[in-house]
C-alpha cells in the first residue's frame, strides 16, 4: 500500500511576495510537491498497469507521466531557455489536441522506464533554469509564472491520473488517513448571501491562468446557497423517489443519457441486499450518508436540484458566496481570507482519498456562512465555460480560449485531488455535462 503524499510544503506562503527568492523558493516547493506526487501515482502500479488504458475516457498512465516532462522541456527548456529539443520527435505524440484519449495507446509511447528517465531528465535541468532565470524581465517568467504554471499542469495531470486509479479494477494500491468529522454546532441548511457588486476574478494572483483574468465587477441578486454541498444521503432521497425514473426533472439531452445509459445511480454506486454501497479505488464500502455526493455529471447535479425545487448556483454566485466579505467590500484570495490553505481550512492535496463530512472545516467558512467551498468535491454551476470581459489568452490559445462556449459547464472550489497550487477562490475548471468519472458534486440555491 501507498502512502498519500505528504502535506504541501509552500502552504503558507503568500504569492503576493515579489522578493525574487521567495518566489524562486515558492515555485521549487510547488514543482517538488508535484513530482513526489507524480511519483506517487505511478510508482504504486506496475508496468503493464502504467501501459494499459484503464478507461477509453483516460490515458495510460504512462502518457501522462511523459506528457508532464514535454510540456515542461517545451516551456522551461526551449521556451524559458532557448535550448535545444532533447526528443523533438516525441512532440506530436505527447500533444494532447493532436490524439484522443481513446487512441493513445496505439501510439508508439516511451515505455515506463524510458519515460520515467526522460521525465527525470527534463526535470534536472528544469531545476538549472529556475535558479539562473531572472523573474521580471519578461511576462512569461515575471513573478515565476511560468514555472507556476508548469507545477499547476503536473498537479492536474495528478488529478487525471488519480482519476485513473479510481477507475482501475483490481485491489487498492493507495491509502491515505481519515478526513477529519464535522464539528460544533450544526450549520444551518442554508445562508443567504445579499445581493449587490463584488469583484469577481483577479488581476493580482501572480499564477492565476488566463481565464481567470481580469478583476471585474459584478452585480449579483440575492440568493440562498446551501452551507455545503449535497450529501449522498440527501441524493439518494432523490434516488429512492424515482428521480432517475421521472422525465420532468431531467433536460432532454440528460433524459436522453440516462435512458441510453441505463443510469440509476452515481458512477460507482451499486445496490446489493437493500444496501448502496460503492467502490473507491478499489475498495468497495457502504455509501457513507453524510459525505458530499461524488461522480454525479452536470446533468444528474441540474436533475436534482429541480427535484428538490431549488436549482444549482450560477458561477458568480458560487464566486460571491466564497470571496466575497461584506465588512470591507473587498474579494478575498480564499473563503478564509488571503492566506494559502492549510490543513485546518480545506480537503486538498490527495491528503484524504475521499471528501470530508458535511460540515467539517470550520475555518475555512467564507463570511457568507457557507464552507467547504475549496476541495471536497468539484462542485458544478450553472453557467457555461466564456470569458471573462478583457480576457486575453496567454500565454497559449489552447488552455482556455478553444473551450469557451455552451459545451462545457463551469465547476469551482476544487477537490480532495487538487492541490493548492491549482486552487484558489478565482480558479475556474470546467468539462463536459456528460463526465462522471471527475470527483464532481455540487450544492444548490434559490432566489432570495
Amino acid at each position: 500500500m501507498t502512502d498519500s503524499p505528504a502535506p504541501s510544503p509552500y502552504g503558507r506562503h503568500r504569492t503576493d511576495v515579489q522578493d525574487p527568492e521567495a518566489l524562486r523558493e515558492r515555485a521549487l516547493a510547488a514543482l517538488l510537491t508535484a513530482r513526489e506526487r507524480t511519483g506517487l501515482l505511478t510508482d504504486s502500479v506496475d508496468d503493464h498497469e502504467l501501459t494499459a488504458q484503464h478507461s477509453p475516457l483516460m490515458s495510460p498512465l504512462v502518457w501522462d507521466l511523459a506528457h508532464i516532462g514535454n510540456q515542461e522541456e517545451l516551456w522551461l527548456l526551449r521556451g524559458v531557455a532557448g535550448r535545444e529539443a532533447m526528443r523533438p520527435e516525441i512532440d506530436g505524440l505527447y500533444d494532447a489536441f493532436e490524439h484522443p484519449r481513446a487512441t493513445r495507446p496505439s501510439l508508439p509511447l516511451l515505455a515506463p522506464a524510458e519515460a520515467r528517465s526522460y521525465a527525470a531528465e527534463v526535470r534536472g535541468r528544469a531545476l538549472d533554469v529556475l535558479e539562473s532565470t531572472p523573474l521580471g524581465d519578461r511576462p512569461l517568467v515575471r513573478s515565476g509564472f511560468v514555472f507556476g504554471m508548469i507545477a499547476q499542469h503536473e498537479q492536474q495531470h495528478d488529478e487525471t491520473m488519480l482519476i485513473t486509479h479510481q477507475l482501475r479494477s483490481g485491489p487498492a494500491v493507495l491509502t491515505a488517513p481519515e478526513p477529519p468529522r464535522a464539528t460544533g454546532a450544526a450549520l444551518p441548511t442554508e445562508v443567504l448571501v445579499p445581493g449587490g457588486p463584488f469583484t469577481m476574478g483577479t488581476s493580482t494572483e501572480p499564477w492565476a491562468l488566463d481565464n481567470e483574468r481580469p478583476a471585474h465587477r459584478r452585480e449579483v441578486p440575492g440568493f440562498f446557497v446551501d452551507t455545503a454541498p449535497v450529501t449522498c444521503g440527501a441524493y439518494r432521497a432523490f434516488i429512492e423517489d424515482g428521480g432517475y425514473d421521472e422525465r420532468r426533472w431531467w433536460t432532454g439531452e440528460g433524459w436522453a443519457m440516462v435512458r441510453e445509459h441505463g443510469l440509476s445511480a452515481p458512477l460507482f454506486w451499486h445496490r446489493d441486499a437493500g444496501q448502496w454501497l460503492r467502490r473507491r479505488f478499489g475498495v468497495t464500502e457502504p455509501v457513507p450518508a453524510d459525505e458530499p455526493v461524488l461522480h454525479v455529471s452536470w446533468y444528474e447535479a441540474d436533475a436534482y436540484a429541480r427535484w428538490a425545487g431549488r436549482r444549482l448556483p450560477t458561477e458568480a454566485e458560487w464566486e460571491k458566496a466564497a470571496r466575497h466579505d461584506p465588512g470591507s467590500g473587498r474579494s478575498r484570495r480564499y473563503p478564509w481570507g488571503d492566506e494559502d490553505p492549510t490543513p485546518e481550512h480545506a480537503n486538498l492535496g490527495q491528503r484524504h482519498l475521499r471528501p470530508a463530512p458535511a460540515g467539517a472545516y470550520a475555518a475555512g467558512r467564507a463570511p457568507s456562512g457557507a464552507g467547504q467551498l475549496i476541495g471536497d468535491v468539484w462542485e458544478w454551476t450553472s453557467s457555461d465555460f466564456l470569458p471573462y470581459p478583457g480576457f486575453a489568452p496567454f500565454p497559449y490559445r489552447e488552455y482556455s480560449e478553444v473551450f469557451f462556449g455552451p459545451e462545457h459547464k463551469v465547476l469551482r472550489g476544487g477537490s480532495f485531488a487538487v492541490d493548492a497550487v491549482a486552487c484558489r477562490g478565482t480558479f475556474r475548471n470546467w468539462d463536459l455535462p456528460v463526465r462522471r468519472q471527475i470527483f464532481s458534486g455540487f450544492r444548490t440555491a434559490r432566489d432570495a
